[in-house]
């Protein structure tokens, strides 16, 4: 069997030179006051089963080259006095979709998926609410300023190109569409979210054997200092080699 081959990724050599500012999560890290953004995870079905919709960003700015779910940072006008944050989110996500893409999505058909809080310790830190909803009707129209091009596709394809070196991706985006990949269909996708409910996935940033390594609640190596000898519990993406590996087990 041939080796790993080792990653290309801008988004893994960035997380590979932060982690050194990296540090241990603490009970004051979940919620704490840092900017907010919201993304938005459109599905359609097709014949051969369920495709996400991604945009590739231009080459400069934050994720520069990299392939994304519409979305981007709350904006003032997005809040309202006694909301909870998800709530704003929520608003900011369809301002978004509908700016990036052009299409039209209702908050109320937006399901919350998951919540990602990025290492404590790094100097740009943006806490981002994934939302999922079935595509609307109406043609794309991309914003120049933020799209380079966009594509319907299924999660395994590009989960495929992204192992191979072809395209960007960063981790919540790969760990998504990860978790998208044995859904049959649209359907499938909302009642599991529904049912499921939010997934938080507070992480920490170790460097590993192979390079930089993300670590969320479950893992056995989770909390530094913690004796893991005795545990085989996993959450845990390894992305210093290609293709990414994504390991969640008790």
């Amino acid at each position: 069997m041939s080796e790993p081959a080792p990653s290309p990724d801008r988004a893994v050599r960035a997380l590979a030179d932060a982690i050194g500012d990296s540090r241990p999560r603490s009970a004051d890290d979940a919620g704490d006051d840092i900017p907010v953004a919201a993304t938005v995870v459109i599905l359609r079905d097709t014949a051969d089963g369920p495709q996400v919709l991604l945009i590739e960003r231009p080459d400069r700015g934050s994720f520069a080259g990299a392939w994304v779910f519409p979305g981007g940072k709350l904006d003032a006008a997005d809040h309202r006095e006694g909301d909870a944050e998800e709530d704003t989110a929520r608003r900011a996500a369809v301002r978004e979709t509908v700016e990036e893409v052009g299409l039209v999505v209702d908050a109320a058909d937006l399901v919350t998926l998951s919540c990602w809080d990025p290492p404590p310790g790094l100097k740009v830190r943006i806490r981002t609410w994934f939302f999922v909803v079935a595509a609307p009707d109406g043609p794309l129209t991309l914003s120049p300023d933020e799209a380079v091009t966009a594509e319907w596709v299924a999660p395994a394809e590009v989960l495929a190109r992204h192992g191979r070196g072809e395209l960007t991706l960063y981790p919540p985006t790969w760990v998504t569409l990860h978790h998208l990949v044995h859904h049959p269909d649209a359907g499938s996708v909302l009642d599991s979210a529904r049912l499921g409910g939010t997934r938080r996935f507070e992480t920490v940033a170790r460097r590993g054997s192979e390079g930089p390594l993300l670590l969320w609640h479950g893992d056995a190596e989770y909390e530094e200092g913690v004796d893991a000898a005795a545990s085989a519990a996993r959450h845990r993406l390894e992305i210093g080699a290609l293709p990414w590996r994504y390991t969640e087990a008790e």
